[in-house]
């Protein structure tokens, strides 16, 4: 008899590789629970339920009678989400996953080495709190109820529609790869060299999936990230080789971003300061020892060319303009290149 999964989400990006695997090679009776607008990039076979997880009259009565081997949380953002969640699925799951964040580790953190037992608390940004709010939360229904959790700290995942960066505007990472193209400039946050660990979202459904279902995770906490470390220095000239383009790096620092950030809404000082401007290294051998097929197959240099690949065959999708932000880097540019002439 197949395993059977319930996806609260389910098309985002490191859900979507998740069931895909799911459906394609392991051969689980997955569903997805959620509003019905990005089906497409769900996988043949997939099953659906159309609801608005927060309208708990409706949910209950599509969810009457059903029991799964595995609940997925990827949209719980708040304590009072996830306590709906236990309500829900209290009696209907042997097992409950918890998106959380790499970012509620403890920043800055005593070490760069992080595991699962490095301590959380990040003063820097909302985001994180809710996620350790979060987290507290489910394990004290572990402790007190037995409630079957397991939580799961991403990094930064990416995937063929996705070029991760430091710092972009609203709109996304397109007018960044733009800048490249035409020999722009490009801001990168500090000096460059803060260590910094992406990992393909295949790779992390490898990690994912090896939990689900497993005794041994319950009651437990695991991050999943790749191996391989760079700094944003490497990354972003890894993503000007694959653009056949010479990297022209301008480095401001996160002080400095956060001041002239804030007015313009850009919240560089939760993605900055209490994340992708603190060095990581991810000690991933809890995961491992319960999860031994885990393992990197996609290493930044070939993910950011399948990425690139995608995002430059996709105009409509992908290509997403932003002036705003391509005149926010000018000013920014001229601001700091004035600075250095006042001396």
């Amino acid at each position: 008899m197949k395993k059977k999964a319930l996806f609260i989400g389910g098309t985002g990006t490191i859900s979507t590789a998740i069931v895909k695997r799911l459906v394609n090679e392991l051969d689980w009776e997955v569903w997805v629970l959620n509003r019905g607008n990005r089906s497409c990039v769900l996988p043949e076979g997939t099953r659906q339920i159309i609801a608005d997880i927060d309208d708990e009259k409706a949910v209950q009565e599509k969810l009457d009678g059903m029991t799964f081997d595995c609940v997925c949380e990827f949209i719980g953002f708040r304590a009072e989400q996830v306590k709906r969640d236990v309500k829900y699925f209290a009696e209907k799951t042997k097992q409950y996953i918890y998106i959380s964040s790499a970012s509620a580790y403890h920043k800055p953190a005593a070490g760069y080495i992080i595991s699962e037992g490095t301590a959380l608390a990040n003063p820097y940004w909302q985001y994180s709190r809710d996620k350790i709010e979060c987290e507290e939360y489910l394990m004290k229904q572990y402790r007190e109820n037995g409630f079957p959790v397991t939580i799961v700290r991403p990094s930064h995942t990416y995937d063929e529609r996705n070029i991760p960066l430091g710092v972009h505007g609203k709109n996304g990472f397109w007018q960044v790869i733009k800048r490249m193209q035409e020999g722009k400039p490009v801001i990168i946050q500090g000096d460059g060299s803060s260590l910094w660990t992406l990992t393909w979202n295949g790779d992390f459904a490898i990690g994912f999936t090896g939990l689900m279902g497993n005794r041994h995770a319950i009651g437990e906490a695991f991050q999943i990230t790749s191996d391989e470390t760079l700094t944003w220095d490497q990354i972003y000239e890894t993503i000007a080789d694959a653009l056949n383009v010479e990297l022209n790096a301008y480095h401001v620092s996160t002080d400095f971003l956060r001041a002239v950030g804030d007015k313009y809404g850009y919240d560089f000082t939760g993605s900055l300061l209490g994340d992708k401007s603190v060095s990581v290294v991810f000690d991933n051998s809890k995961l491992k020892r319960v999860v031994p097929d885990m393992r990197t197959n996609v290493r930044f240099d070939m993910g950011v060319r399948y990425a690139l690949d995608y995002v430059l065959s996709h105009p409509d999708e992908c290509q997403k303009e932003d002036p705003e932000f391509d005149a926010w880097c000018d000013r920014v540019i001229d601001a700091v290149e004035k600075a250095k002439n006042m001396i």
